[in-house]
């Protein structure tokens, strides 16, 4: 089985929801379905159609983030030892070379990305671009508009 990089955080994220799906969801649409069953013929029974959907959401869910978690490569950013390099968990600062707009981003796996959160999936062009450079270098990166040139200022691993 393959492994992939996955951030201390968002493995706890992927745990707290786990635990959430499997101590509340699960609970509550078992009940759901107990109750639509209670109300008789089942061909015809809109809440348990919905509930039954509900909980093939969830098992799926579930059994999802299991083999995510077991898969996983937990990194602790701040364990990382890469001195200046920019490596997976490393957080980045950077100046885009033509508006001079300045943007910080972590480095982060595919389930922990959020753009408006300054993580970046460690598979996205603009990671890809980063890995291996450090504070001062220049990168390169194809986006949809044309090539887009960041300098980067520093490297933090947080």
């Amino acid at each position: 089985m393959a492994t992939f990089p996955m951030t201390k955080r968002g493995a706890e994220q992927l745990k707290a929801e786990l635990r959430q799906l499997k101590s509340k969801d699960r609970p509550a649409v078992v009940q759901a379905i107990a109750e639509a069953r209670a109300q008789g013929d089942l061909s015809e029974n809109a809440e348990y159609d919905a509930a039954k959907d509900r909980q093939a959401f969830i098992e799926g869910r579930i059994k999802e983030i299991e083999n995510k978690l077991g898969a996983a490569q937990v990194i602790d950013p701040t364990e990382v030892d890469a001195g200046d390099k920019i490596v997976f968990g490393a957080t980045v600062e950077l100046e885009d070379e033509d508006s001079r707009q300045r943007a910080t981003y972590q480095i982060v796996g595919e389930d922990e990305a959020d753009l408006r959160q300054g993580r970046i999936n460690v598979s996205s062009p603009l990671a890809r671009a980063l890995i291996g450079k450090e504070a001062g270098d220049v990168a390169d990166v194809q986006a949809p508009g044309g090539v887009r040139t960041y300098e980067i200022i520093a490297v933090r691993y947080v």
